[in-house]
C-alpha cells in the first residue's frame, strides 16, 4: 500500500489584513498556520509516507517573503524519503519567472507541477501522478475535461485546485466528467472546508481556520491506496477553532447577567479557540451595550472574543405610538397591536420593525 497525506489552501504568509483581531494577534496567527504546516510535514516522517500531496495555495504571494520560502524548504528537505509534490493555486500562481516557487532551488524530493497537465512517473512505487498548476488569478475554463489517464494498470492520481460545486471564475470541474477519468484518487484544492465529494475525491480544506467564515473541525486527509483499494480518513490537526454562538438576551437582563451566562456557555469549550457571540433577543431599552467591556471581561477566560450586537431595544410603544399617531410609526404599532405580540417571537418582529422605520425616519 501507498501511503500518503493530502493538504491544500495552507496560506502561508497570510497577514490577516481584513481580519477584525488585532495586529498583534494576526501575527500570532500567521506563526500558527507556519507551526501548524510544519507539523504536517513532521506528520508525513512519523507515517513514513510515500507522497506529501499539497494542492495548491501554499502560500500568499502577496506576503510570503524568500526566507520563509527556505524555510519551507528546509523542512522538505527533513523528510527526503517522502516525495512533495505541489501544483500552484490562485494565491500562489506561477505566472513568469519571477514568481516565487521559481527563485528557490527546491530539495530532491520536492516537484512542483508544470502550469500545462504534466504527469510525474514514479516507476518503483507504480505511481503516476497528474496535475498542472495555476499560471493567473482566475481560470475560467475546465482545463481538466479532456485529461486522460494513460496507464490504467498503475496507481493514478490527479491535484487539482478549483471549484467542483459550481461553475466559477476557479477551475470549474465537472464531478461526472472527472468521475470518467477513473482516477484512482483525486486531491482536491481551493475550497476551505473539508469534504468527502465521492470515496475517491477530497477537498482536505485549509490546515488552520482563517476567519469565522471557516468554522468546523480543519486538518488533513491521510490515506493508503492500492490499484484495487483506497482507505481515506480526516484528521483534525488544526491549533485552533472558529466558533459562533448565540446569546439569548431578554429584557431583564443587565450586562452582569450577559456576561454570567456567556461565560457559562463557555464553561463547555476551549480556551484556545477564537468565538464570535451574537447577542440576540431584546434587550431593556435602558441599557447601552459597552461591547469592549463585555469582550475584555469574556477574555478571561478565552483567547479571543467578538462581541455582536444583534439585539432589539424593548421600546415603550405608548410614547413612540403618540409621538408618532400621524405617520407610518405610529400606525405600524396600531396596527401590530391588533395582533397577537405577546409571544416571544410576534414582539420581536415588532420591536425590529420599530427599529428599522426609525432608520428611515432619522435618514
Amino acid at each position: 500500500m501507498i501511503k500518503f497525506i493530502h493538504t491544500a489552501d495552507v496560506h502561508m504568509g497570510m497577514e490577516f489584513k481584513k481580519a477584525s483581531f488585532c495586529s498583534e494577534f494576526a501575527k500570532k496567527r500567521r506563526n500558527e498556520i507556519k507551526e501548524t504546516f510544519f507539523n504536517i510535514v513532521s506528520r508525513a516522517e512519523e507515517t513514513q509516507a510515500n507522497f506529501l500531496l499539497i494542492s495548491g495555495d501554499l502560500f500568499e504571494d502577496q506576503f510570503i517573503t524568500i526566507g520563509e520560502l527556505k524555510d519551507i524548504n528546509k523542512y522538505f528537505s527533513k523528510i527526503n524519503s517522502t516525495k512533495v509534490i505541489i501544483i500552484a493555486g490562485n494565491h500562489d500562481p506561477i505566472i513568469n519567472n519571477k514568481s516565487y516557487y521559481n527563485l528557490i532551488d527546491w530539495a530532491n524530493n520536492v516537484y512542483i507541477m508544470d502550469t500545462n497537465i504534466e504527469k510525474l512517473s514514479f516507476d518503483e512505487l507504480g505511481v503516476d501522478i497528474y496535475g498542472l498548476s495555476w499560471d493567473k488569478k482566475q481560470i475560467t475554463a475546465n482545463l481538466l475535461k479532456d485529461i486522460v489517464v494513460e496507464d490504467s494498470d498503475r496507481i493514478n492520481i490527479l491535484l487539482a485546485h478549483g471549484d467542483i460545486y459550481q461553475k466559477s471564475n476557479y477551475l470549474p470541474i465537472n464531478k461526472n466528467n472527472l468521475l470518467s477519468k477513473e482516477f484512482d484518487y483525486v486531491a482536491l484544492g481551493h475550497i476551505h472546508k473539508h469534504d468527502f465529494i465521492e470515496s475517491n475525491i477530497a477537498y482536505p480544506g485549509s490546515p488552520e481556520p482563517l476567519d469565522f467564515g471557516e468554522t468546523g473541525k480543519h486538518g488533513i486527509i491521510e490515506g493508503e491506496i492500492s490499484k484495487d483499494k483506497l482507505n481515506i480518513s480526516f484528521l483534525p490537526f488544526a491549533k485552533r477553532e472558529f466558533i459562533i454562538l448565540d446569546i439569548e438576551v431578554d429584557n431583564n437582563m443587565t450586562i452582569e447577567d450577559i456576561i454570567d451566562n456567556t461565560l457559562t456557555i463557555l464553561s463547555e469549550y476551549d480556551f484556545n479557540n477564537l468565538y464570535r457571540f451574537n447577542l440576540k433577543g431584546i434587550r431593556d431599552r435602558d441599557i447601552i451595550f459597552d461591547l469592549e467591556y463585555i469582550k475584555n471581561r469574556v477574555e478571561e477566560c478565552v483567547i479571543y472574543a467578538e462581541i455582536i450586537d444583534n439585539t432589539t431595544p424593548d421600546y415603550d410603544l405608548g410614547k413612540l405610538k403618540e409621538d408618532n399617531r400621524d405617520n407610518v410609526i405610529g400606525k405600524y404599532i396600531e396596527y401590530m397591536e391588533k395582533q397577537n405580540i405577546e409571544d416571544e417571537i410576534s414582539r420581536l418582529a415588532l420591536y425590529e420593525g420599530i427599529e428599522a422605520l426609525l432608520s428611515e425616519k432619522v435618514n
